[in-house]
C-alpha cells in the first residue's frame, strides 16, 4: 500500500500548473504567439547582470568547494551577508544565527509550520492567499488550515472575521504582503491594527501567537510605495523570503527563514526551524546560490516593465468595464469574473485563448488571477480578446 493522500497529490497538480501545462498543449496547436498564458508567476525580466558575473567569479573559484555541501542552515559567511544586508535595510540587528536558508520560499514556509506545529493547532490564513499554503500546513505539518473570507473592496484586512476565528488553538497567522493574488499591499496602520490584535489576542490565551510573513515580492512595489517591515511591528514575527521574484531566479530555488532574536523563545524556534528542515530533507539549499543571494542580495531586477504590463492591463480592462482593487505590487491582477462562477468564466476565457486561473482557488471565488509578468506587447495583444470576452457578457 501507499499513502493515497500522496498518490493523489502527484496525479492531480494545482489548477495553476494544469493551466499552464495546457497552455503549453495548446502553444503546440496554435503557437505560442497565439496563446495568452496568464497562469503561472514566472518573472518575465532577466536576472541583474550582476548575478552573471557573480556567477563568473563564483566559478573562477575552488570547484570542490563550489559545489560542495555547506552547513545545514547554509554558510555561515553567506548567512551573515544576507543578514548585514538586513541590517543595513532595517536597522535591525541580525546575525547568521537568525537566518536558515532554504530551497525558495515554500520550502522556507514548509519548515515554519513544520517547526511550530503541535498536535491540533491551527494556522490561519487571510484570503486570497497562495493555494498551497493548505497543502503546506495541513499535509507538510500536520496543522489545521483556517481562512479568513477576504475583504473584496480593498483586500485589506477584514479584522472582525480575523478576531473570530483565533482562539486557543491558533499558533499563528500568515500574511502575504504584496499580495499573491490581489497584489495588494497591507498598510502600515493594517499591520499595526494587526499587530495590536493579535498582543491582546496572545496575552487573552496565554501564549504566543506567531506571524508569518511570507515575503517573495517584497521589493516589486510601484508608485514609491514602501512595503512596512513586519518585524518592525510585531516581535513574534517569522519572515520567509524568496529571490525568485526579486532576482528573477525562480529556478535556482534559494530563500531563507528569518527568525528575529525579539521573537518568544526564538532560539528554540531557529532550533525547530532547522529540525524541520532536517526532518522534510531541506537541509542544505543550493550551495552556489547561497553564495550568489550573498553577493547580490541589494539588488533587483528591472521592475519597471512590470509597471508597465500592470498599468496596460489594469486601466485596458477598467475602461471595458471590469471591476479590479489596482494592485501596488507583485505582477497579479485580481479582478472580479463576469459571472459569479469564476471556473466558468475561465473556462469560456479559453475559447480566445487567454489562460487566466480562477478567484476560488485563492479563498476569493468570483474572482480571476491574471499574471502580467510577461511583455508589453503581449498585453496590448490581449486586450482586444478580454474585450471580446466582455463582449459576449453583454449580449
Amino acid at each position: 500500500m501507499l499513502n493515497e493522500t500522496m498518490t493523489a497529490l502527484g496525479k492531480h497538480r494545482s489548477t495553476i500548473r494544469e493551466i499552464f501545462e495546457y497552455g503549453n498543449r495548446r502553444a503546440v496547436e496554435v503557437g505560442r504567439e497565439n496563446v495568452f498564458d496568464f497562469s503561472i508567476g514566472n518573472p518575465s525580466v532577466p536576472a541583474p547582470d550582476a548575478v552573471r558575473q557573480a556567477m563568473l567569479a563564483e566559478a573562477a573559484g575552488d570547484p570542490v568547494a563550489l559545489h560542495g555541501y555547506t552547513s545545514a542552515p547554509g554558510a555561515a559567511d553567506a548567512r551573515q551577508a544576507l543578514a548585514d544586508d538586513l541590517n543595513r535595510r532595517f536597522s535591525t540587528d541580525y546575525t547568521a544565527d537568525n537566518l536558515y536558508l532554504t530551497a525558495g520560499a515554500a520550502a522556507a514556509l514548509s519548515c515554519a509550520f513544520k517547526a511550530m506545529a503541535c498536535p491540533g493547532d491551527e494556522f490561519v490564513v487571510l484570503a486570497p492567499y497562495f493555494p498551497e499554503y493548505k497543502m503546506f500546513i495541513e499535509q507538510g505539518a500536520g496543522g489545521k488550515c483556517v481562512v479568513v473570507p477576504p475583504s473584496v473592496t480593498d483586500f485589506q484586512i477584514d479584522f472582525d472575521a480575523l478576531a473570530q476565528r483565533l482562539n486557543q488553538k491558533t499558533k499563528a497567522v500568515v500574511i502575504n504582503s504584496p499580495n499573491n493574488p490581489s497584489g495588494v499591499v497591507y498598510t502600515e496602520a493594517t499591520i499595526q491594527r494587526l499587530a495590536a490584535l493579535l498582543r491582546d489576542k496572545a496575552r487573552a490565551f496565554g501564549h504566543p501567537i506567531y506571524l508569518i510573513s511570507d515575503e517573495p515580492y517584497r521589493e516589486i512595489v510601484y508608485d514609491g510605495l514602501t512595503v512596512p517591515f513586519v518585524p518592525h511591528y510585531y516581535e513574534d514575527t517569522v519572515v520567509c523570503y524568496s529571490y525568485s521574484k526579486s532576482l528573477s531566479l525562480p529556478g535556482e530555488r534559494i530563500g531563507y527563514v528569518l527568525v528575529p532574536p525579539r521573537a518568544t523563545d526564538s532560539g528554540d524556534l531557529y532550533a525547530a526551524v532547522c529540525g524541520a528542515g532536517r526532518a522534510l530533507g531541506y537541509i542544505c539549499a543550493p550551495s552556489l546560490f547561497q553564495r550568489i543571494a550573498a553577493r547580490c542580495a541589494n539588488m533587483t531586477s528591472d521592475i519597471s516593465v512590470y509597471q508597465t504590463c500592470r498599468d496596460l492591463l489594469y486601466d485596458g480592462l477598467v475602461e471595458m468595464g471590469y471591476t479590479c482593487v489596482k494592485p501596488e505590487g507583485a505582477f497579479y491582477l485580481f479582478p472580479q469574473t463576469l459571472e459569479p462562477d469564476d471556473r466558468a468564466f475561465c473556462e469560456r476565457a479559453k475559447q480566445y485563448d487567454l489562460l487566466l486561473v480562477p478567484g476560488v482557488d485563492f479563498g476569493a471565488p468570483g474572482h480571476m488571477r491574471i499574471s502580467y509578468c510577461v511583455q508589453p506587447d503581449t498585453i496590448r495583444r490581449a486586450l482586444p480578446l478580454f474585450g471580446k470576452l466582455a463582449e459576449d457578457y453583454r449580449k
